[in-house]
């Protein structure tokens, strides 16, 4: 049975997002307006989202 490989995260799934959206944002910049950039940036807001919601998800919030 193979062993499973562990990596430690320097970053959190937050600034990983983060960054990864900034980096696709960057990408669509350079890119002429078509299917291609758009696809990009939808690709980034999605990205976003993910990041969001798993803030969302972590953070303490109240309980009633």
């Amino acid at each position: 049975m193979q062993k499973r490989r562990r990596f430690k995260q320097v970053q959190s799934l937050e600034e990983r997002l983060a960054g990864e959206a900034k980096r696709l944002r960057e990408m669509a910049g350079s890119l002429p307006p078509g299917a291609d950039r758009e696809a990009m940036l939808r690709k980034a807001r999605h990205v976003e989202a993910g990041g969001q919601i798993s803030e969302w998800l972590t953070s303490p919030g109240t309980v009633e």
